[in-house]
């Protein structure tokens, strides 16, 4: 566990320099959405550097490497894609961050992308465990990648048709009921939760193994309680009005289920 430790703290460091870096660029560009990309693909940077430093079974952390990085570069390059270079604005919630922090909000979105740091170093915690993991490849890791790819599947089948439904320009101002967004408010955060669980059981029979539980647990509370639906929601019943009051009352919040009658 120190090992461990070491390599986390060095995780931290390098992170936390790079989302510095993040923040002198979007104070130049004015917009402060560059954190969520950053702190995807810190996650998939951080992997990596257990993969390669861990002294588990090498088949395993090459799987997690590949499992890992290959989340966080589909996620950070979306973000990037969608949010920053094919978006006309800032994301609504960094706007709203803006406001809110009036003249002091270089320090606010400073230590805003410092947060976003630990929180990336908090994410890696359960694949250090995999990584030291000794034992050799099994049956039952084959249900990690499967879960891996359903979630996988599922949060880009979600964003893409979420992006279809923005890139109609009749659509603007309207709620998203296509496909898995008719089950769920949120289907991209829900597959987004359901991946964690595949490092669950890829770090089963590890030492410290229980830790993996960090990904899905905490996930679960940003994706609900924290930074996730309610700042979604906020804005949204701000740009979309009555049309969302009618979506919350039909639609399940997380976890997808068939609609309410209206």
């Amino acid at each position: 566990m120190p090992v461990i430790l070491f390599h986390l703290i060095n995780c931290w460091i390098v992170i936390a320099i790079f989302m510095i870096a993040l923040w002198a660029l979007q104070l130049k560009t004015g917009d402060a959405g560059i954190a969520d990309v950053g702190w995807s693909y810190a996650i998939a940077g951080g992997i990596l550097y257990f993969a390669f430093v861990g002294n588990g079974d090498e088949s395993r952390r090459i799987l997690a490497a590949v499992m890992g990085a290959g989340w966080g570069i589909r996620l950070g390059t979306h973000l990037l894609v969608d949010r920053i270079i094919k978006a006309k604005e800032e994301d609504g919630r960094y706007q709203n961050f803006r406001r809110a922090a009036g003249k002091k909000v270089g320090e606010y979105f400073f230590f805003f992308f410092q947060s976003q740091a630990a929180v990336a170093v908090l994410f890696i915690v359960p694949m250090s465990i995999v990584v030291y993991n000794p034992r050799p490849l099994e049956t039952i890791d084959s249900l990690a990648v499967l879960i891996w790819i359903f979630s996988i599947g599922g949060e880009w089948t979600a964003d893409n048709q979420l992006a279809k439904f923005r890139a109609e320009e009749s659509n603007k101002g309207k709620v998203c009921r296509a496909g898995l967004w008719k089950y769920s408010r949120h289907p991209n955060y829900f597959f987004e939760w359901v991946h964690w669980w595949s490092y669950v059981v890829l770090g089963w029979g590890a030492g410290y193994g229980w830790v993996t539980l960090v990904g899905p647990c905490i996930m679960l509370l940003f994706l609900i309680k924290i930074s996730g639906i309610p700042f979604t929601e906020q804005q949204a019943l701000k740009t979309k009005g009555e049309d969302y009051k009618k979506y919350l009352e039909t639609t399940s919040m997380f976890f997808p289920w068939p609609p309410k009658e209206n």
